[in-house]
């Protein structure tokens, strides 16, 4: 059975990974990843069998067979889906992934606190990507997901 596509339920209340799923969304051309914002109002938990405080505590990811997958698994499924696979590889290293699930467990538990360090950072890579896609647009070359 195929990993794809990939639904995955973030926290777009967060500025890493609001920004995260943007840049992951921009890179997946082949449409293997659905995104959907777990802080929404009106998003429905209930149909992905999971509870609210767990989907808001990491990110899941649904298979298409509905297997839930969660934290550095579902990150390594979306790269490899947006074609940067290679970047995420070692975390599946048996040696380093004990490592990288602690490593991303502790930035999800302290993600809002991480973003408000990174404010002004963040806001700069939002902005240059959104001045990007206004010169695709009216470069005529406009694909705005």
């Amino acid at each position: 059975m195929s990993d794809y596509p990939l639904t995955l339920l973030y926290d777009a209340s967060c500025p890493v990974c609001k920004l995260e799923m943007d840049n992951l969304r921009e890179r997946d051309q082949l449409n293997k990843l659905n995104f959907i914002d777990a802080s929404a109002p009106g998003f429905d938990v209930a149909k992905y069998g999971v509870s609210l405080t767990e989907v808001m505590r990491v990110i899941h990811g649904i298979k298409p067979d509905g297997t839930v997958v969660t934290g550095v698994e579902v990150i390594h499924l979306a790269y490899r889906a947006a074609g940067l696979g290679w970047l995420t590889a070692f975390s599946n290293w048996p040696i380093l992934k004990p490592i990288c699930n602690w490593g991303y467990e502790h930035f999800a538990k302290n993600r809002h606190w991480v973003s408000e360090v990174f404010a002004d950072s963040i806001l700069r890579i939002a902005a240059r990507r959104a001045e990007k896609r206004s010169r695709a647009c009216k470069e005529g070359h406009c694909d705005i997901k």
